[in-house]
């Protein structure tokens, strides 16, 4: 029913609660968002961070490897590389914020198992294979990180869009709704006392 077309008392009631459900469900979405930006602006600078260091431990990683690879020779660092066991301890789950499911990493680091004997390998070997296991550390923890912004992103422009809807559509098409209602009860009104007035003055007029 489109109570625009009728301007009655139980219509009027219709469209004033649906003007205050629209400004309640657009300070909802405002709020939503705000919150959403605040945290999405915290993993922003936490992927900033973890990129930095990451940026940092791979040059020293790579220093090493380079450093290995003379020392020891490539075909034997490949040999020795191809016995890194496959990393499976990674274990995916999900939080919600306001609602949005956000990926939650869990990795269990575990110590480093020796795959290759001492005697026959140098330290920078030992130093490449540890900054490695770091890169792969922080890599991980990145991964979680730029989901999770990913997905606040893509849930802040939804909730944008409808908050744009309800302030830019829905509630004055509400506001309109009520203000036309309103004005047109207000007419009957003026034209049933003026009524009234003239039945009484005739009935005066008349006794």
């Amino acid at each position: 029913m489109n109570v625009q077309l009728f301007p009655t008392k139980g219509n009027l009631m219709i469209a004033k609660n649906s003007l205050a459900l629209a400004r309640q469900g657009y300070g909802l979405m405002d709020k939503k968002r705000n919150i959403l930006i605040h945290e999405l602006m915290g993993l922003i600078d936490q992927a900033k961070s973890i990129q930095s260091q990451i940026d940092a431990t791979f040059s020293s990683a790579y220093a090493a490897l380079q450093k290995a690879n003379i020392e020891l020779g490539i075909h034997y660092v490949g040999e020795i590389s191809s016995s890194v066991p496959i990393e499976d301890g990674i274990e995916i789950k999900s939080r919600s914020i306001m609602g949005t499911e956000i990926p939650l990493v869990r990795y269990e680091p575990t110590p480093l198992s020796l795959t290759y004997a001492y005697y026959n390998t140098r330290e920078s070997l030992d130093l490449a294979r540890s900054q490695f296991e770091k890169v792969k550390q922080l890599t991980i923890r990145l991964s979680m990180v730029e989901n999770a912004a990913y997905q606040l992103a893509n849930s802040i422009r939804k909730t944008q869009k409808r908050a744009n809807a309800l302030k830019n559509i829905t509630i004055p098409t509400y506001e309109a709704i009520t203000k036309g209602i309103s004005d047109s009860l207000e007419e009957k009104e003026r034209e049933e006392f003026t009524r009234l007035k003239v039945i009484k003055r005739t009935k005066l007029e008349n006794g």
